[in-house]
């Protein structure tokens, strides 16, 4: 089985694996409903960590990054299925449902959805699509599914409306605050941007009046001092860090570290045995 499947064209995925996986970084640009099928899925933001097992489901709400973990429990294999709630067709269903949404949402920004006869049959009928998927099932049939999930969310939970159906761009929040927590994802600093509701010469200009550097030089460095701090003050072996730190490649942390603290990270670390 091919691992994921995209199931409908950018809008439904089923993941099959059978062994852990880790994603350090996952830009969630979309809202996305995931429904926990089999094993243990973990979502970590800088600020909340949630956890789901077989029959259960979350709710996340767009424009966040996360590390996710994908854990085979009990002998069986990893398994999930995942609806990406893009703007474009929550808009439709907005207007064919005429829904309006006049103030911007505060609300939680990653709901789990309680337990629901509907939701899960639900899901059951999105069975027989994952096992046809070579069949080419068209973007209104994925309209479709799509539609009678947000109905189901909503009859189960009318409160979530709000969550749905606001639409308007992320506010201009506190940017070093934001940096600060979430230096270690490996995005492009225009995705920074985005996530804290700037543009990019808008993100530019108020990172260098804040930090006095500009932001890829900023990252780089910071992370480079966490990377030292953990190796010297909490003896974490560099090999088990640098992916931990946003750096692609364990070669490219190791030149990066030497350049500038003129010795490697191997040479700071000591291995306990």
């Amino acid at each position: 089985m091919i691992n994921p499947k995209e199931v409908i064209p950018g809008v439904l995925f089923y993941s099959y694996y059978s062994a852990l996986r880790k994603e350090k970084v996952a830009f969630l640009e979309h809202n996305i409903l995931v429904m926990q099928v089999s094993g243990r899925f973990t979502m970590e933001t800088a600020s909340e960590r949630f956890s789901m097992e077989q029959g259960e489901m979350l709710l996340i709400r767009r424009n966040q990054l996360g590390e996710l973990t994908k854990t085979p429990l009990d002998g069986e294999d990893y398994q999930t299925i995942v609806i990406c709630l893009k703007e474009d067709l929550l808009r439709q269903i907005a207007l064919e449902e005429q829904i309006e949404i006049a103030e911007k949402y505060t609300g939680p920004t990653n709901i789990l959805i309680p337990a629901s006869d509907l939701l899960r049959a639900f899901f059951k009928s999105v069975i027989p699509y994952v096992h046809h998927s070579e069949e080419k099932l068209t973007n209104a049939v994925g309209m479709l599914k799509v539609k009678e999930a947000v109905l189901l969310l909503l009859y189960t939970k009318p409160e979530l409306r709000d969550f749905l159906f606001e639409f308007s761009e992320p506010y201009k929040m506190d940017l070093e605050k934001f940096m600060l927590s979430n230096f270690h994802f490996n995005i492009p600093v225009e995705k920074f941007a985005r996530l804290t509701g700037r543009s990019l010469a808008g993100f530019k200009r108020d990172f260098q009046k804040i930090f006095d550097m500009a932001p890829r030089a900023w990252l780089q460095d910071k992370r480079l001092m966490e990377a030292r701090h953990l190796i010297e003050k909490k003896n974490r072996k560099p090999s088990a860090i640098y992916l931990d730190l946003g750096f692609e490649s364990l070669s490219h942390f190791s030149h990066s570290f030497k350049k500038k603290f003129g010795k490697a990270p191997t040479e700071l670390w000591h291995d306990p045995t």
